[in-house]
């Protein structure tokens, strides 16, 4: 037993030798743990960061979130037409509403393109009643609200046109109006709101 413990003293002691020799970067103390960490004085910044590395994309700007860009108009050849505008308006929104997306569901199913789908602007008409008793003075009987649906579709088939009209009119609800028209530069300029204040400005501006 002598024999064995004086060997591990002799083995302990090299060991120690070795470590005393070697350089101070590679000394470590026989007290340290493995869960230790070694490395606190040196520089760890950007350890575990990866945005760096990703391209840098540029915020889009808002004013081109806004911007809606017109749909070409596509041409009528002989066996299919345009781009044609199915307008739906009346005095009930709902019924305005529900008819379209009725003809918009027929489209999907009859497999004919809807380009677009949009709401115009709704246009209210003042109704004057007139009082005999006090003169010519008029007042303000009822207010009527119009609101307008559009479905616009391309490339709508000539053969298959006059059966999808035959749908649409026998499906039609009472009070609700239905209406095509070609699309036009006109048609896509209705959508937006007009500002007659900022269009003095402008001829201002540029007679300046």
């Amino acid at each position: 037993m002598n024999s064995v413990i004086r060997k591990l003293q002799v083995s302990a002691m090299q060991q120690a030798a070795t470590l005393r020799r070697a350089p101070s970067c590679i000394r470590l103390p026989v007290w340290a743990s493995m869960n230790e960490r070694q490395y606190r004085s040196k520089p760890t910044h950007g350890i575990g960061k990866w945005k760096h590395l990703l391209p840098k994309v540029e915020p889009k700007k808002s004013r081109d979130r806004h911007q809606i860009k017109p749909i070409p108009i596509v041409e009528a050849t002989d066996t299919a037409y345009g781009t044609l505008n199915f307008k739906v308006s009346g005095y009930d929104m709902t019924l305005v509403e529900h008819y379209s997306q009725y003809i918009h569901k027929v489209c999907n199913q009859l497999d004919i393109k809807v380009a677009d789908s949009y709401a115009l602007q709704t246009k209210t008409t003042e109704l004057y009643l007139m009082m005999p008793d006090k003169g010519k003075k008029m007042l303000v009987d009822s207010v009527i609200k119009t609101h307008e649906r559009v479905i616009q579709v391309k490339s709508l088939n000539t053969l298959l046109c006059p059966v999808f009209m035959e749908v649409l009119l026998k499906n039609q609800p009472e009070g609700v109006r239905l209406s095509v028209i070609e699309h036009t530069d006109a048609e896509f300029k209705a959508r937006f709101k007009q500002r007659p204040d900022l269009e003095d400005l402008r001829t201002q501006v540029g007679r300046q």
